[in-house]
């Protein structure tokens, strides 16, 4: 019996990274030099105080037997900590924060824990892949809204309300966004929470790239809004703020009824992340803070990197002002090619991964995501590479097909 006999597997779309990443690993098994502006995984070390306290937690013995799913107390008053810092708000550590195996988890677990088979689901197109899919493997239908926080978003989910059957049931957000960059204000939330109390509909915000900014008011989280405690709950992860994506940490944290249905339905799955690492992030949290200014700095200076070469080259790409990518229009002339096949030749005669658009939505078919995951040289060398395919390549069918795995 095959996999695709399966119901939920059948659900799934072939996963469109693959076809690059295949082109990738063609590429660099014949020796070619890749530099990988693909996925968002940061380069740099966890910060050295972080590391301490891991090899420290893991010599006691005790910390070696099945840790606590919700998350031990300590690392739930921390999150707690941060937030009345960082946001002003205020949460109770035993009802209102739940330890996660980082936010994909948590999200594709809440989507399973409140999701009956044909509900609606409203969801920002194009988006990070778990946005939509935690609600697809769970069975519901999700309909698409524009991805701006703006005008656009508010009118359609003006009409998703008015329109579609079943009554929606949860909106998602993602402000920083992945992979628009796209940033939102409170006002915006504000008209966000108003709407969804209204028509009593949940809200799952993703903030992921809460410390990832590069200019203005640092992004504000959709719990400071009144009234967002009664319908929200928000996604927050140590992995990019503290370059540790691969110690797989994040937090929800919000409305007490959902957190104790994602809290229920985690203990059934894990016995939660391994101890020492919820002490070390524990520290992260609590402990100094001048490593997430630095992290903040040197996502600028490559963002600055980036986006000049880029404007150079003759690529017109919209500077972020938060997250750790560049979502970048593709040029006219390959407009043709649509995400997958611009990708292929981009990796194909300029040696640059970047990720298709199409990856994150129908409606990001017209882009392409660029991470900044290289060091500023690797990332001027990648400048280089483009700007000399941006003048000698003219798109041809015949020369991606060449290139093609």
């Amino acid at each position: 019996m095959q996999n695709d006999e399966f119901h939920r597997i059948r659900r799934l779309p072939p996963y469109v990274f693959a076809e690059v990443n295949a082109a990738k690993a063609q590429a660099r098994g014949v020796g070619e030099d890749i530099i990988d502006l693909g996925m968002g995984n940061p380069d740099s070390p966890t910060p050295p105080h972080i590391v301490a306290k891991l090899v420290e937690a893991v010599q006691d013995p005790r910390t070696h037997r099945y840790s606590t799913s919700k998350g031990i107390p300590g690392l739930r008053r921390a999150l707690a900590g941060y937030y009345e810092r960082r946001f002003g708000v205020t949460l109770d550590p035993e009802t209102e924060v739940v330890a996660t195996l980082g936010s994909k988890e948590g999200l594709a677990n809440l989507a399973a824990a409140i999701t009956s088979p044909g509900d609606t689901i409203l969801v920002p197109n194009p988006s990070y892949p778990i946005h939509q899919f935690g609600f697809i493997i769970a069975g519901a239908s999700v309909r698409s809204i524009p991805a701006t926080p703006n005008e656009d978003m508010l009118r359609a989910l003006d009409v998703a309300v008015r329109h579609s059957v079943p009554h929606p049931t949860v909106l998602i957000v993602n402000f920083p966004s992945n992979p628009t960059a796209y940033l939102a204000d409170l006002d915006f939330y504000r008209e966000v929470v108003a709407f969804c109390r209204k028509h009593n509909i949940w809200i799952m915000s993703d903030l992921a790239y809460a410390e990832i900014y590069f200019e203005g008011e640092p992004p504000p989280s959709i719990l400071q809004v009144p009234g967002a405690m009664d319908i929200a709950v928000e996604f927050t992860s140590l992995s990019k703020t503290y370059n540790m994506p691969g110690w797989r940490m994040g937090f929800a944290a919000g409305n007490r009824k959902l957190i104790t249905a994602l809290t229920r339905m985690k203990s059934y799955l894990d016995y939660g992340a391994f101890t020492p690492i919820q002490v070390a992030a524990t520290a992260a949290l609590n402990g100094p803070q001048d490593c997430v200014e630095e992290m903040r700095t040197l996502y600028r200076e490559r963002r600055d990197v980036l986006i000049k070469g880029l404007q150079g080259a003759g690529w017109d790409v919209p500077s972020p002002r938060g997250s750790m990518f560049a979502w970048a229009p593709i040029p006219e002339r390959f407009a043709h090619l649509g995400s997958v096949g611009f990708s292929k030749l981009l990796l194909a005669r300029a040696q640059v991964a970047v990720a298709p658009g199409i990856g994150f939505g129908e409606f990001g078919d017209t882009h392409v995501r660029i991470a900044l995951v290289e060091n500023t040289q690797r990332l001027r060398q990648a400048l280089r590479n483009i700007r000399t395919f941006l003048q000698t390549d003219n798109a041809s069918p015949v020369v991606l097909e060449e290139n093609a795995p």
